[in-house]
Order: C-alpha cells, then structure tokens, then sequence
C-alpha cells in the first residue's frame, strides 16, 4: 500500500506533534484538522503539513476532509469531562465513542480503507473509570469494523516525553512546591515514550500484518507513581518533601483541582489508577517493539536546567 496522504485527528495535541513530525521526515502528507488554526501555528512549518479549521465531530464534515487520503488515523481523547455519569458522561461519549462511530461511516463514504486507532493501556467497557470504560466501547466499536476497513488499535501506557504532562507537569510542580502532596503512589506504571508510540503508528500504515489488530505500547521497566515523582524530584534537583496521600485524602485533592479551569487532575484520573497501566497479563507488543528507556530520555528534557541535564542532553544528542 503505498501511503501518499494522512488525515491525522487530534493531531495537534502532544503525540500528535511526533507523528507529524514522522510523517513529514517520510514525505507523507498530513492533514490536521484544528479548531482554531492560530494555536498550532508550530505544525504549519512542516513540509507538507495542512491545517484546515473544522468541526471533526460533524460525520458530513469527516467524509469532506477524508477525500483523496490514504489512510485516517485517530488521536482524539480527553482526559477529564465537568459531569460525572455511569458509565460515563456525554464529554467521553462523544470524544471516544461517538466519533470513532462517525468516522467508520466516514471512512466507508469517502473509500478511505486504512484506519489506525488509539485506545488505552487497559482500556475495558466494566472498566472503573469513566476514561477506561469509554476508551474500552470505541477500541471494540473500531475493532467491530475489521470486516469492512483495514484497522489497527493501539493501547499506550502513560506516554512521556517533551511536551508531556506527565513527568514534566511533576517537574514544574516540585521545583516550586516545597512540598508534594501525593495520592495513589502504589499505582503502577510503564511509561512509554512518544517517539516510540509515534514510530509504532507510522511504520503500521502499510503493513498488511497489523490489519484487524491491537497492539500494548509499553516501556521496558514498570515503576510506582512514587517512583516516577522520586526520580523526577533527583532529576530536577527538588528537595521537595514528598508527602503520601491516604485514598480519602487524595480523592479530596483531586476533587480540589478538577475544579480548575485546566485541571491537572480529576478523581475520574484516580479511579483509571485503580487498574495498574502495566502488561501484567497477556501482552502483544507490535513486531519488532524495542522501546526506550525512561532514563535514557527524561534526562534530556526534565533536567535540562541543571548540570547534569545538560550533560545527559548532550550525551542523548550525540547517540552516547
């Protein structure tokens, strides 16, 4: 299959930016679809990179922008809605069912075959968040469509790397706190990074092998979140007190910060770290899957301020 043009939704969020930057280097054109063109300015720069503003959640609108590519791959998640429903609310219905529903029918009016999907690490319809349970309907609703399309269904871990808001949010958090509150520190990670995620997607897009599959993306080493906050304090020189949270407590807290305009957490978010993020069962990794290690890249972005930062970053630079 000889893939010429991608429709990438939700490509101007975090893992987005990585797999643009993929498929730009191969000379693949991208189209990312946008709500508002002026803030992601950063992707226009790109070789052969479009930015039309749409509304990807009109099905007229999809089988438009779908016309004349290759292949869609799908981004598109949230991680926090303002309602609270069981299973979940119509936020993480319409980001993570609805619209996979939408873009099947999509795909099927515009003659685009090749869909590739992003689900979640553990992702489960019984499962005990509103995130989880959601990102479980649309993995099976996509995965239900592997008689009339080509799909293939990734499910990441935590994903890391620059740009993240995961060990980078720890990180401006630590160096300003003298003290780090922190719930659910037994719950158990594999922290994958972006560029890994973001190769796995790109060298799936014409490998007939990946059709009709769904792959684990995790890293090579599990850690508790009190590990990952141990390492990011070391890396950025904090001598924040790190303080342990009981469940009702942390649950409070969150509560307190879902509150905020850009919540950095949500007590949906602690109810997803029930399940451990971890391939502690059966795992298919995709062929060939060789990930990096957590301590062979955080250096290179969370420590960058500091001597040893920078020194790493040079070492990661240099292939060292």
């Amino acid at each position: 299959m000889d893939i010429k043009k991608v429709l990438l939704l939700g490509g101007s969020g975090f893992v987005g930016t990585y797999i643009v930057n993929r498929l730009s280097q191969r000379g693949i054109e991208v189209t990312v679809p946008t709500r508002r063109r002026e803030r992601t300015k950063a992707l226009i720069i790109q070789p052969g990179v479009e930015m039309p503003e749409a509304n990807i959640h009109c099905e007229k609108t999809l089988t438009e922008l779908m016309r004349g590519h290759d292949v869609v791959i799908n981004l598109v998640g949230i991680l926090h809605s303002r309602d609270v429903k069981l299973p979940y609310s119509a936020d993480f219905a319409q980001a993570h069912v609805e619209l996979p529903k939408k873009i099947i029918a999509a795909c099927q009016a515009s003659g685009v075959r090749r869909l590739v999907h992003m689900s979640a690490l553990k992702a489960d319809p019984k499962g005990p968040s509103e995130y989880l349970a959601s990102k479980g309907d649309g993995e099976a609703i996509v995965l239900a469509a592997r008689d009339r399309l080509d799909v293939t269904v990734f499910r990441p871990s935590v994903i890391f790397g620059l740009g993240d808001s995961f060990l980078s949010m720890f990180a401006s958090v630590l160096k300003k706190a003298p003290i780090f509150p922190l719930g659910f520190g037994h719950a158990r990670f594999q922290p994958v990074w972006a560029a890994d995620v973001a190769d796995a997607f790109v060298d799936c897009l014409s490998n007939d092998a990946t059709f009709g599959q769904a792959y684990d993306l995790v890293g090579p080493t599990t850690y508790s979140l009190r590990q990952l906050v141990d390492y990011t304090a070391e890396l950025t020189g904090s001598r924040a007190r790190i303080v342990a949270l009981s469940e009702g407590w942390a649950y409070l807290q969150a509560g307190l910060m879902w509150l905020a305009p850009n919540p950095l957490m949500s007590p949906d978010n602690l109810r997803s770290m029930q399940v451990d993020s971890v391939c502690d069962g059966p795992c298919q990794p995709p062929a060939h899957w060789r990930p990096a290690a957590l301590e062979a890249i955080a250096p290179t972005y969370i420590a960058r301020s500091t001597p040893k930062g920078k020194l790493d970053s040079f070492r990661f630079r240099a292939g060292r």
